[in-house]
């Protein structure tokens, strides 16, 4: 991979990763490839289970590949390490901050790893102390934290050696909305100084709110790549539509709504990809009303990377 290009902050070719388990392979990264540009927020979105965490440990130096290749920040996956740890950092999914001391002494034992003086440690923890909004808090035990707080800190102990490229692995897994949206801000600001972040989430709202670009992986494989609003714009239809009727109809009766695209069944129910509510809500009623099924539930949305990630495999991201 001598040729890769110096915009790419990630570059990976068949990347692989197979485990053994009960005396049977298990491939839970199927060939991955992958370029990751810098100053982006480039986001893996999919089921637990589909591949994102394994796929984040191995370009982290964290896991071996089984095959394939990378270039990480400049260096060779295979052979350069040390050199990729000193300009990357990988914030996990249960976080590694100390529950027993402070937030602040964290930071700054944080700083002191990565070699700074001490001197300089203190004003990286107090910059980002202030950055991350943990001024009331900084100097509490860790175990006093809300998970919002313990969060922001996971994220600052990632941010102390200021890295060109930053992993974050379900960043606000289990935090309250507000939480959520204050740790997005402080991504978008680490994005907007120029940094590299590449995160696995299982939120549709975060990977649309936060990612220039998003790869829809599957079991272990990349199903679909592009910007959120590429790929809700491949489903040819901006609108959902999700009814029930008694008795259930066929698709001979939804063929005929003009303006449909994609349909599919869900758990007793369909989903309709429209291009104008407008015009396909009352031929959806006028068909229902001539075929003699009774309307039992309807609701309308804008589609999404759910609605995305549906139509490629009949699954919902939450199913697993």
């Amino acid at each position: 991979m001598d040729g890769a290009s110096p915009e790419a902050v990630i570059e990976t070719r068949g990347l692989r990763r197979v485990f053994k388990a009960r005396n049977r392979s298990v491939e839970a990264v199927a060939g991955v490839d992958l370029r990751v540009l810098r100053g982006e927020i480039f986001g893996f979105l999919g089921p637990n289970g589909a591949g994102k965490t394994t796929t984040l440990r191995m370009l982290s130096t964290l896991l071996p590949p089984t095959g394939g290749s990378a270039r990480v920040a400049g260096c060779e996956l295979a052979t350069q390490h040390g050199r990729i740890r000193e300009r990357i950092d990988y914030v996990g999914q249960a976080g590694g901050a100390d529950r027993e001391i402070t937030g602040r002494t964290e930071l700054v034992f944080q700083g002191r790893l990565y070699g700074m003086t001490t001197a300089a440690a203190h004003r990286r923890a107090i910059e980002l102390i202030d950055m991350l909004e943990l001024e009331g808090a900084a100097d509490r035990k860790v175990s006093t934290y809300s998970g919002g707080q313990k969060r922001r800190l996971d994220i600052g102990l990632g941010l102390v050696h200021d890295p060109q490229l930053l992993f974050l692995d379900e960043p606000t897994t289990g935090l309250d909305p507000q939480s959520r949206l204050q740790l997005w801000e402080r991504v978008a600001a680490y994005k907007a100084a120029g940094r590299t972040v590449l995160l696995t989430t299982h939120y549709m709202e975060e990977a649309e709110r936060l990612c220039d670009r998003v790869a829809v992986v599957d079991h272990g494989r990349i199903i679909a790549l592009g910007s959120p609003a590429d790929l809700i714009a491949g489903l040819h239809a901006p609108h959902i539509i999700e009814f029930a009727t008694d008795p259930a109809v066929d698709d001979g009766l939804l063929a005929r709504i003009p303006g449909i695209g994609d349909r599919r069944q869900r758990d007793g129910r369909w989903l309709l990809a429209a291009g104008s509510l407008a015009e396909a809500v009352p031929a959806l009623l006028d068909e229902l009303d001539r075929g003699g099924a009774k309307l039992v539930s309807l609701s309308t949305h804008r589609a999404t990377l759910e609605d995305v990630f549906l139509s490629l495999t009949g699954r919902e991201l939450r199913d697993e």
